[in-house]
């Protein structure tokens, strides 16, 4: 079979980051499709224990290609913060590839998801507050910022402008809460790109290249 597929059908913890990690011999490319850092897969080697919640498990593997495809929904501050603590034990994020299609948590995804759990009159629905569920949301709304827009700097500025205004009067109509800066946030996600500008790519085309080679 050229590809094999995971699927966790409980509530999750079902295993996935240890099943995938006990494939990872016969396999060149380990994809995350879905999700966001809410996951916590953790994975022990030796003496060693790592946990990782948005980098595919795969990447423990020096002939694995990671990929965060299109369906995952990513929040740069976690992603970034994360392959900072693989390097610092010795494992390289050098192959990890990040989809241009997959969505941004922005941080006005984190400050409405908090809110709107806040303001739940029976108590929310459980929510990691972490932003998934509204950047999923924006996606499916198509109006959402993807990983490729923060390496286009006029792209970024224009769909920013417009998705913050209408966060922003969410966040303090509706919830009462403090509006976020425009111009701090553009700086931020500008810096975002810039250190990913090497992992950001077309990941359709390296997991059809590699489906077609076997």
């Amino acid at each position: 079979m050229p590809a094999t597929v995971i699927c966790g059908l409980q509530w999750g913890d079902e295993g996935k980051g240890k099943a995938t990690d006990l494939l990872c011999g016969s396999v060149s490319t380990v994809v995350r499709y879905q999700g966001g850092d809410n996951a916590g897969h953790t994975v022990v080697i030796g003496d060693e224990v790592f946990k990782l919640h948005l980098v595919p498990s795969g990447v423990l593997h020096p002939h694995i290609t990671p990929i965060i495809g299109p369906g995952v929904v990513v929040n740069p501050r976690t992603l970034l913060a994360e392959m900072d603590t693989l390097r610092q034990r010795g494992i390289s994020t050098e192959r990890l590839r990040v989809s241009r299609s997959a969505h941004v948590i922005m941080p006005y995804h984190v400050a409405l998801d908090a809110a709107r759990e806040g303001a739940a009159t029976d108590g929310g629905i459980g929510t990691t507050k972490r932003g998934i569920g509204p950047a999923y949301g924006d996606r499916a709304l198509r109006m959402g910022i993807r990983m490729g827009d923060l390496i286009e700097a006029e792209l970024l500025h224009a769909r920013l402008s417009a998705a913050l205004a209408e966060k922003n009067a969410l966040l303090v109509s509706a919830y009462g809460g403090q509006p976020l800066d425009f111009d701090e946030l553009y700086r931020d996600a500008l810096g975002w790109g810039e250190q990913l500008a090497d992992q950001i790519t077309d990941t359709t085309a390296i997991v059809q290249r590699a489906i077609a080679a076997g």
